[in-house]
């Protein structure tokens, strides 16, 4: 049944209809057989989110590349559509036929932000289906997940009938055939489920059984049965350059967050930041050669007629081939005024440099990540960025023409004191007299100099060495924020920061454990949606649920102890725990560890890990 039919002629009543329509350049539609398996995949945020999202189009277009898989698409409602699909008594849809979820064999969600769980409980109450996997019936999707967030589901965990743990590109086909192969010899959901996390990576959350103590604290994480492996283990693709990667991306009628051909340069990031919860999940760094990457490029402009090359990774600028590659990429290229982008720069005068290079078509800010105020705190957290960098870097785009600069700094990081709120203040200013200084010295017809300053707050996020760290109160985030307002108010700098209460939300989920999903559904009854985006975000309706629940929202942001079990503990990322701990006390004495890419290995193990076991010992770590 095509249910969009249905509701087609009041498509103009909703905002952007065009989230709802389908029918995109070089969208698939296949031919609906009986014998094929049906995969709907769905991004639990808005059309423009979801489709700028490179980990869905890589699945979209690899599943859709098998046979006898048909994958579509479904996205989070706004809430305008939600209710005009409530009205009608309507369910949500699939872009491309228009089918409902329960046609569908399986449900695949993304899972990219803790800010985004409201709306996979949407998706699930629009689709017809319970949200707790034990309460569905048998004949219901397989409702499966995985993305940039799994060190932590667990939370969300009991929503869910599997989480991949990993990147999915070499083991998503295989597992859909598997679990096709079960159903049609028989076997009941609950035996599928065993029989299918035996699969490196497959996470089944009904597997495990977790106790906590009358404090409150986890007091083991076990499997149920000796035959259900004790912890499910990381994947990851190994060789990058031959992975899969789409070349004919669907083309969107809107514009979406990322309008522009991407191409992933590489995967990883051995900077090794101790807040940074994607430079463990993505690691080791891997990359796409430059012949690669030339071809594919051609390729996807040649499918899509996008105008813009955008360059992505963790580190883009640490690609050992960026130079040449840009250079190559901009010669061919000018001509037809495509421009090119770099997703991410570091602090240095090279990306200055090459930032140059690739902006001859077109102009835009300069976007650099201190993070941190004081060359102490840069160490505690190891960012390895000194102010002599800073101001290099600075000092090049000025005299380069550049006009306005975006400075990332953090707050409530880890020891942080009075003195690193102040160091931000004066980097800050002296970023601003340097470019005032060098601009008057240049064509005073430019722009004037600005300073866009944008503060985040430190959240501790699960496999990282700041893991165990407390949240810094919300009275506190406060203060830090009025500190550096009344300071950095003045001409050519324009300050922007974070919700403090949506910092503490994100926090509690971030490290939170299964109990979390009753407060997540009560919340969801009393209306939280688009928890991400500041129109919708209600703290006291959160608030409200953990009352009803009886969850102190305290207990997920305090320290945890060294010895204490962790939510996450059965979860796997390929580290050796001692390394993080090691990291953690290193933090905590000021001292920074130097890249491993370009040193000693450090002892975190991820690339031996998982594969095999082997004794490395570096920088005095012993990994035994």
């Amino acid at each position: 049944m095509n249910v969009r039919e249905k509701i087609y002629d009041r498509l103009m009543e909703v905002t952007n209809p065009e989230r709802y329509i389908g029918n995109e350049y070089n969208i698939i539609k296949k031919e609906w057989q009986e014998d094929s398996i049906k995969v709907l995949t769905a991004f639990p945020d808005t059309y423009e989110i979801g489709m700028s999202h490179l980990g869905l189009k890589i699945i979209y277009h690899l599943l859709n590349q098998e046979d006898n898989i048909i994958c579509e698409r479904t996205f989070s409602p706004w809430p305008d559509f939600e209710s005009l699909l409530r009205e009608e008594d309507l369910p949500i849809f699939s872009l491309e036929s228009g089918r409902s979820v329960d046609e569908f064999d399986i449900l695949a969600f993304t899972l990219q932000y803790e800010m985004s769980y409201t709306n996979i409980l949407t998706i699930l109450d629009l689709a017809g289906l319970e949200f707790y996997s034990s309460k569905r019936k048998k004949e219901a999707p397989l409702v499966i997940g995985g993305g940039s967030i799994v060190s932590n589901v667990e939370p969300v965990a009991k929503f869910f009938d599997l989480i991949f743990i990993g990147e999915a590109e070499d083991y998503i086909v295989d597992i859909i055939n598997k679990y096709q192969d079960l159903e049609n010899s028989g076997y009941e959901k609950k035996e599928i489920l065993k029989k299918l996390s035996h699969i490196p990576g497959v996470y089944v959350p009904s597997l495990y059984n977790v106790d906590y103590h009358e404090s409150g604290h986890i007091k083991n994480i076990e499997p149920v049965s000796e035959e259900i492996k004790a912890n499910v283990t990381r994947q990851l693709v190994t060789d990058l350059d031959n992975a899969f990667y789409p070349e004919k991306f669907l083309v969107p009628y809107m514009e979406i967050v990322h309008d522009r051909a991407t191409v992933e340069v590489s995967r990883g990031c051995t900077k090794g930041c101790r807040f940074c919860s994607a430079g463990i999940t993505y690691r080791p760094v891997r990359e796409r050669s430059k012949e690669t990457l030339l071809k594919q490029i051609d390729n996807i402009l040649e499918n899509t007629g996008y105008e813009e090359i955008s360059l992505t990774s963790l580190s883009t600028v640490d690609h050992t081939e960026v130079k040449e590659l840009v250079e190559e990429l901009t010669e061919k290229y000018e001509g037809d005024k495509i421009s090119i982008s770099l997703s991410s720069l570091r602090v240095d005068e090279f990306s200055v440099e090459l930032a140059k290079e690739v902006q001859k078509v077109r102009k835009t800010g300069l976007t650099f990540a201190p993070e941190a105020g004081t060359a102490r705190l840069r160490n505690v957290i190891n960012k390895g960025v000194s102010e002599k960098n800073l101001y290099d870097a600075v000092e090049a785009a000025f005299k380069e023409g550049w006009s306005t600069v975006k400075l990332y700094f953090m707050i409530g990081l880890p020891t942080e004191e009075r003195a690193d709120l102040k160091g931000i203040v004066d980097l800050v200013n002296n970023v601003l007299n340097k470019g005032q200084e060098i601009r008057k010295n240049t064509d005073k017809r430019m722009k004037p100099i600005r300073i866009n300053v944008s503060i985040s707050t430190f959240i501790p996020k699960a496999s990282t060495p700041f893991q165990w760290e407390p949240m810094v109160n919300k009275d506190q985030l406060q203060e830090k924020i009025r500190f550096l307002r009344s300071h950095l108010n003045k001409k050519g700098i324009k300050f922007s920061w974070n919700d403090e209460d949506l910092s503490l939300l994100e926090s509690i989920f971030s490290r939170g454990d299964r109990r979390l999903s009753k407060v997540l559904i009560s919340a969801w009854e009393k209306g939280a949606r688009f928890d991400g985006w500041g129109d919708f975000f209600d703290f006291e309706r959160w608030l409200e649920a953990f009352r009803e629940n009886n969850i102190d929202p305290d207990f997920y942001l305090r320290r945890r102890d060294l010895d204490e079990i962790l939510p996450w503990d059965h979860i796997n990322m390929g580290l050796n725990p001692k390394f993080l701990e090691k990291e953690y006390k290193k933090a905590l004495n000021d001292s920074p560890t130097t890249d491993c890419r370009f040193a000693d290995c450090k002892g975190c193990n991820i690339c031996f890990n998982l594969d095999v076991d082997l004794d490395i010992v570096g920088d005095d770590y012993n990994v035994n």
